[in-house]
Formats: structure tokens, C-alpha cells, sequence
């Protein structure tokens, strides 16, 4: 066959003998293919060559330029394997998928196909660049190649990148030189991070690579494995761009790093942890438009949310919102401080650290090394005469009950505590040492949270959720007959995971006359709980359920970040 092929070439005037003859002793001594080699030495367009080579096999030729795939076509086939073998899927008829390749010969990558695609597959030929563009462009990470090839820019460069105080100073000097490689890595990874709506980026070393993971919808993406040596000069130029010691490698540090990606300015906060493999890098990505929510917009039930808006009115009482770490608490607050910030009112928050920079509102920062801390900046701050005062976490004794004599002297105070519901707050509280009186009579609400990832809205479908699952949510059957629930395939918007973009699953208890009575007498968190639902809180794993029955979300998403409780 390649003999047929080469014949054709000549006697088809693409190349002459010679030029034949080159490119057949160069594919000899590289292991590449005759026709890539005519192709790299520009001996004849890509078209023309791959035209003889598809004629050569029997095969069709198709320009990818000028053909739209189907998305539930290209789903067939995963990423994966597209990349790893440069083919594409064309399109599907009666079980057989027709795949554009740029080598018709490799027989064995054929038979793998069929084996892992368990269907017939039909060939066609086409140009390679052609099925990479086309690959970048349906696959939704069209950057992937500019990554590779930043990457292949620094394994081809004999330089051996280690933590040197010689090399570290060199990559300083180079802080303004936009055309090293190692700017445009760093530049390259964060811009994709903001372009897949990453939360944080991971740069993490190991003994033998550096791998480099993306939070997407609180989800860890692992992107990127550079080599080990890269390691020095990527730590060196993140430093620089957060004006950290690029020589300081024994201790934790934290910076800053502003810049413009898309037109947009996002503030990065950086923490460089040091571990027994080198630094550790996360940044993570500060996106103003995050917090330029609504109240409206968080996903509260239109009941919580018309209650919610009322108590924030309220002149004084500590509103509370608890959740774990990353369960979208600060969001909320400020989307509160948002609705409540107008000329008349004077709002103050205190903060470790501030995160995001708020119009008309006074920010302070907690520095413990000089002894500021939650208690010393609640009583400098109730001397400035506010009217609404945010307290970043309610993290001991001191904090809270400075907290609670804030909402008692007639402001009203808004604070975090770690806490896995709404009623546990109450017993947190008194077990961090704050007197049950003052915590009855200052709590106004509490508002706990969770996040839950949204059903793409490109490729979400209807979807049956197995028995087992709608028997363990409680559903009845009067529920299943109004629900629509559904489910994202996986698509190139939502990088194939089917999801994309989070909302807020909540349970809002307000303070009762009851719910006092039993804090006052300092009540276990069950019985709480059940005085919270009997008076009609609605828990969060009900309105996770709730929003999964309207095909918002899915129940695995539900069962995930909330359970049951009896």
C-alpha cells in the first residue's frame, strides 16, 4: 500500500522522485509517515497529499472546514480518545460511526475503536490540522493546544529549571519579558482558569511532576502535568506577579495578584504552602460579578426568601449563615450588604482577609500579628455609629459576645459560624461560652446553606432517577406526578460533566417565642430542630429535593451535599 501511495505521488505530479525519496529516508530515521514527512518539508499542500492518500485506500476525503457535526454525534466518542489518536467523529448511521483520520494504515488503533466503541467503524481521510482544529473546537478546550505546545516550548529548551538562588533571581530579572516561556505558561494557565469558570487553581509538586488542578463548580479538574523541573521557574514567576520572596521557601506566605483576562479584573488571592515535594501554589480566582448577586438570585424558595428579606430589615438582631467552607456563606452576606447599602445607612465589616472590595461600604482587615483582631475591631467599630455591622466568623467566645452586645445596643449584626445546620448554631454558640439568655435574645435567624451543582441548560434532558434514589429522598407519589426532573448529558459548555453553575439549597429558621424558650433552657440540637420544623422551617435536604423535582439539579447532587433527617 505504501508503495501504491508513493507510485501515486509521483506519477500524480504532487512531488517528484526526489523530493519522494527525502521524505521516505527522512520517515525512516523519525518513525513518522511518509506523507506527514512530504507535508513538514513543504514538499506539497496537506490537501493534495492526504487527496492521493485517500484514494490510495479506497477511502473518502473530507474537509472538516466545511462540516457541522451534530453534537450527540461527537458525544460517541470520548476526548480522550479523539486526542490520543487525532480522529474524529463524523456522523452515525445504523450503528456505524464514520471517523475522519489522517492515518488509514494504523490498523490496530481501527481495531482498539471498534473494541471500545463496541460498533462498526467506516474511515474517511482527512488533513490532520483540520481534525485537531476540530477536535479543540467541539471538545470545548480549544486553549489545550497552546498549553501543549507552551509546554513542548520548555521541554525542548536544555535548561535545567531548579530552585536555585541563580535561577530564581534570573526569572526575577525577567519579570517584564512577556515572551519567556515561563510568563506565558503561568499567563496561559490562569486565563484558561478564568475561561472555564475555575474558583481556584492548584499548582501542586511531586517528586517526579507538577501537577496543575482546576475548582470548577467545587469540583477538582485536574488539567496539567508539567515536568518536575518546571517547578522553580513557575513558583518564581508566581511570586513575582503577588511581590512575594522569591528566595523565602521554608515558610507558608500570602499575596495578591491583580490582572485583566477577557476584558474583566479579577484579584487572585495566593497562599504558598511549603510541603516535602517543594511549594505548593493555590490561587484563588476573586470574580467581582460573583458578588453583585441578588438576594434573589441565591436560590431561595420564594417563602425564605420573602421572610429573609424582611429580617435583614429588622433594626437590630444577629442574623447568622453557617455551612462548611465553600458552601457559598460570604456570597450571601454580601448580597445582603448589597440590598441593604444605600446613602442612609452606614455599614462596617470586619474581615480575615477582605475578599472582595464593596462600594459605600467601610471594610477593615483583620491583622492578628499586630493584634487586631474580630473583638478589638467590633468595639473600635461601635464607637463609628453604624446601622448594619458584618463579623467575617464568630470564631470564640470574645468575638460572639461582642457580636451579641453590637445587636443589643441596636445594630444589626451579621456573622458565619461553622456549623452543619441552622438549629446546631444555637448549641454552638452556647457551647462556645456565650450565656443562653443572650443568645435567645439576640438571634434573630439562622440561614444554613449548602451548594448544589445546576443542570446544564445546553444538554439537560429529561431523566428517570432510579427507584432506590426517589424511595431514599421521600418522594410520594402525589410529589412524582408534578415533577420534571432532569439530567445534563455532558456537552462542550459544561466541559462534559453535565453541569454547569451553582445554586444555594437552604433551611431558614427564625427565632419563635418557642425556639427561645428551648435556647433559654439550653435544649439539645434535635429538639431544636423538630420545634424549627413543626413551626415550618423547611430543611435543606427538602429544598434540595424541591429543586431536583423542578429539574433545577439532580438528586445525586442533593444526596451529596445534604442528608436526611428524621
Amino acid at each position: 500500500m505504501a508503495d501504491a501511495f508513493s507510485k501515486l505521488l509521483v506519477a500524480e505530479g504532487i512531488v517528484s522522485a526526489e523530493q519522494l525519496a527525502e521524505a521516505s529516508r527522512l520517515a525512516g530515521t523519525s518513525g513518522k509517515k511518509v506523507h506527514d514527512e512530504v507535508v513538514r518539508l513543504g514538499y506539497a499542500p496537506a490537501e493534495k497529499v492526504m487527496k492521493a492518500l485517500a484514494k490510495t485506500h479506497r477511502l473518502k476525503f473530507v474537509n472538516l472546514a466545511d462540516i457541522s457535526v451534530p453534537e450527540e454525534v461527537v458525544q460517541l466518542l470520548p476526548e480522550s480518545v479523539a486526542r490520543e489518536n487525532t480522529i474524529f467523529p463524523l456522523s452515525e448511521s445504523g450503528g456505524t460511526l464514520r471517523i475522519a483520520t489522517c492515518d488509514p494504515s494504523d490498523m490496530d488503533a481501527q481495531e482498539k475503536l471498534r473494541f471500545i466503541l463496541n460498533r462498526d467503524i467506516e474511515m474517511a481521510i482527512a488533513v490532520r490540522e483540520q481534525i485537531v482544529e476540530a477536535i479543540n473546537r467541539h471538545y470545548g478546550l480549544s486553549d489545550g493546544e497552546s498549553a501543549d505546545s507552551m509546554l513542548q516550548e520548555f521541554t525542548d529548551t536544555a535548561i535545567d529549571f531548579t530552585e536555585t538562588a541563580v535561577e530564581q533571581q534570573a526569572a526575577a530579572a525577567q519579570e517584564d519579558n512577556s515572551d519567556a516561556p515561563v510568563v506565558k505558561l503561568v499567563n496561559l494557565v490562569i486565563t484558561e482558569a478564568v475561561q472555564l469558570r475555575a474558583s481556584d487553581i492548584h499548582v501542586e509538586p511531586f517528586e517526579d511532576r507538577v501537577r496543575i488542578r482546576y475548582r470548577i463548580d467545587g469540583r477538582l479538574v485536574e488539567r496539567d502535568n508539567p515536568p518536575r523541573r518546571l517547578l522553580g521557574a513557575i513558583l518564581s514567576r508566581i511570586k513575582i506577579l503577588s511581590t512575594l520572596d522569591i528566595a523565602e521557601r521554608r515558610r507558608p506566605q500570602d499575596g495578591r495578584i491583580k490582572l485583566t483576562a477577557d476584558g474583566k479584573d479579577y484579584d487572585l488571592r495566593v497562599s504558598v504552602l511549603p510541603t516535602n515535594h517543594g511549594q505548593s501554589v493555590v490561587m484563588r480566582i476573586l470574580d467581582k460579578d460573583n458578588i453583585r448577586v441578588g438576594i434573589r438570585q441565591l436560590g431561595l424558595s420564594e417563602g425564605d426568601f420573602r421572610q429573609f428579606k424582611n429580617l435583614i430589615r429588622r433594626p437590630n438582631g444577629i442574623i447568622l449563615v453557617t455551612g462548611p467552607t465553600g458552601s457559598g456563606k460570604t456570597t450571601t452576606l454580601y448580597a445582603s450588604l448589597n440590598e441593604l447599602n444605600r446613602p442612609d445607612t452606614k455599614i462596617i465589616t470586619a474581615e480575615d482577609p477582605v475578599e472582595y472590595y464593596l462600594a459605600g461600604i467601610n471594610q477593615v482587615e483583620i491583622k492578628h500579628q499586630i493584634g487586631l483582631d474580630f473583638a478589638r475591631v467590633i468595639r473600635a467599630m461601635l464607637r463609628q455609629a453604624p446601622n448594619v455591622i458584618l463579623v467575617g466568623e464568630m470564631r470564640d467566645t470574645e468575638t460572639a459576645q461582642m457580636g451579641i452586645q453590637a445587636s443589643l445596643t441596636g445594630h444589626l449584626v451579621f456573622s458565619t459560624l461553622h456549623t452543619n445546620d441552622a438549629p446546631g448554631a444555637i448549641t454552638r454558640m452556647i457551647d462556645m461560652g456565650v450565656p443562653a439568655y443572650l443568645v435567645a435574645s439576640s438571634v434573630i435567624a439562622v440561614l444554613a446553606q449548602r451548594l448544589v451543582r445546576v443542570n446544564c441548560t445546553k444538554c439537560k434532558q429529561p431523566h428517570q432517577p432510579l427507584d432506590t434514589q426517589i424511595e431514599a429522598a421521600g418522594i410520594t407519589p402525589e410529589m412524582l406526578q408534578g415533577a420534571t426532573f432532569m439530567k445534563g448529558r455532558g456537552c462542550s459548555n459544561c466541559q462534559k460533566s453535565g453541569y454547569k453553575g451553582r445554586l444555594g439549597i437552604f433551611e431558614l429558621m427564625v427565632m419563635t417565642n418557642k425556639i427561645r424558650e428551648l435556647a433559654f433552657q439550653g435544649a439539645a440540637t434535635q429538639e431544636i430542630r423538630r420545634a424549627a420544623v413543626g413551626q415550618g422551617m423547611k430543611v435543606m435536604f427538602e429544598d434540595g429535593i424541591q429543586k431536583a423535582l423542578r429539574g433545577i439539579t439532580t438528586l445525586d447532587e442533593v444526596f451529596r451535599v445534604a442528608k436526611k433527617t428524621e
